[in-house]
């Protein structure tokens, strides 16, 4: 099964520069009878396994073959779920490096999501990794490199823009998009996200300031589970699912939400190779190690079109969508009169591949891949900069980097905690 799966994977680095015209390869083309082509059998391994992690079971046309974590309680709660017998990690170089995974799902904390991502990029893995995509902008952009460099196939696991009702709008995102392409709403347009469009920012995702310090369990690697992050003393509410209010590795609400809301903006915007010119705050003051709350972050496009997040859901009748012609509600009301028999003689948006084995197979890009999803992690990103500094931004989309403001651009590019460097 090893020399299989090393030459299964030998095939698929190799297609991406030699053989992109073929999608599925015949058994014949590769060897004798009984070889597993690469559209037969794919395996992945899951690092990080709590709540989240074991979530990444159960999708469908792959078999998890080995798992990973720091905490041995999350590791026997998931080879419970698996049957048992599954293949167990601490070290995640371990999992990375073996030649029995084909994509390596990654489901731990966000500071530890570029690091990962650009390992298993290097040991030539696919990549399946929860949003958000990255901790930090700059982290994004090694992703990019490192994909670009080594060729592998990227998904992030926000799906929105492809597949489900989108919250509060009761559609797919593909009918918003059909909308915002016909032109009805005239441009540049405004987005409001907010608890009156249908969204919940989640604001009881924020630290504890002056935690105490807490005996270490037995079964947590704390020193592991920090890795690159600052050292902190432990305390239970740093790690596992609370960790989203510290900023060491994670952003609160916005973080844990924040793409999931934003990246379907993006695209039916038709905003996936641009970033915002700028962004505004207003919020309270952010404690330096605790995240809090945010009344009101305005992103807006070099085009005039804007993006607003409420926190404070002020505007009880804001559109989701509003432009010059028209307006769009929760629920995909409009003041458009015959909507529906409008919007039925247009043409529907251009297919993606929703399917990731799809794209593992055929080396063709997934719809939410390392370059749109790092454009709207960037959001989110650009987003927590002006918190943390509690002012308003200015942007070079082009250049991804802030303006004339030093204080920003050390949040493009922050410090690892030694050993671990990208």
């Amino acid at each position: 099964m090893k020399e299989q799966n090393s030459s299964r994977r030998d095939f698929i680095k190799k297609s991406v520069v030699g053989a992109a015209a073929f999608s599925i390869v015949p058994r014949f083309v590769l060897g004798g009878q009984g070889y597993l082509a690469p559209s037969d059998h794919l395996t992945k391994g899951v690092i990080g396994v709590g709540n989240m992690g074991r979530g990444h079971f159960g999708y469908a046309g792959t078999k998890t073959v080995a798992i990973c974590d720091v905490d041995t309680t999350h590791l026997a709660a998931a080879q419970k779920d698996l049957g048992g017998g599954i293949k167990e990690y601490h070290d995640f170089r371990d999992l990375i490096k073996s030649p029995e995974v084909d994509i390596v799902h990654i489901a731990t904390p966000p500071h530890w999501h570029g690091l990962m991502s650009i390992e298993a990029a290097k040991a030539g893995k696919d990549i399946w990794c929860e949003k958000p995509m990255t901790r930090t902008i700059g982290e994004g952009k090694k992703v990019k490199e490192a994909i670009a460099q080594h060729g592998n196939m990227f998904r992030l696991n926000t799906w929105f823009r492809f597949k489900d009702d989108f919250y509060g709008m009761n559609v797919p995102v593909s009918k918003i998009k059909k909308l915002v392409d016909t032109g009805m709403l005239g441009w540049p347009l405004k987005v409001t996200i907010s608890k009156h469009t249908g969204f919940d920012w989640k604001f009881y995702w924020v630290g504890k300031e002056n935690l105490p310090e807490e005996q270490v369990p037995a079964e947590l690697d704390y020193e592991f589970w920090l890795g690159p992050a600052p050292y902190k003393p432990y305390n239970k509410h740093r790690t596992h699912t609370t960790f989203r209010g510290y900023w060491d590795y994670d952003g609160g609400g916005l973080g844990d939400m924040g793409q999931h809301y934003m990246d379907p903006v993006q695209y039916f915007l038709g905003k996936d190779n641009e970033s915002p010119v700028t962004v505004d705050v207003d919020a309270p003051q952010q404690h330096p190690d605790a995240v809090g709350t945010w009344r009101r972050i305005t992103f807006t496009y070099a085009d005039g079109c804007q993006i607003i997040l409420d926190g404070e859901a002020k505007d009880e009748k804001a559109a989701y969508i509003e432009g010059p012609k028209g307006k769009l509600y929760k629920g995909f009301a409009s003041d458009i009169p015959d909507l529906e028999r409008k919007l039925a003689q247009y043409p529907e948006p251009a297919p993606q591949i929703t399917d990731f084995l799809e794209s593992v197979r055929t080396r063709e890009k997934f719809a939410l891949n390392e370059l749109n999803g790092h454009r709207s992690c960037t959001l989110v990103n650009m987003g927590l900069a002006a918190l943390r500094l509690n002012r308003s931004l200015k942007y070079d989309s082009q250049n991804e980097q802030f303006i004339d403001d030093d204080a920003a651009n050390r949040l493009i590019h922050q410090p690892m905690r030694g050993p671990w460097s990208i």
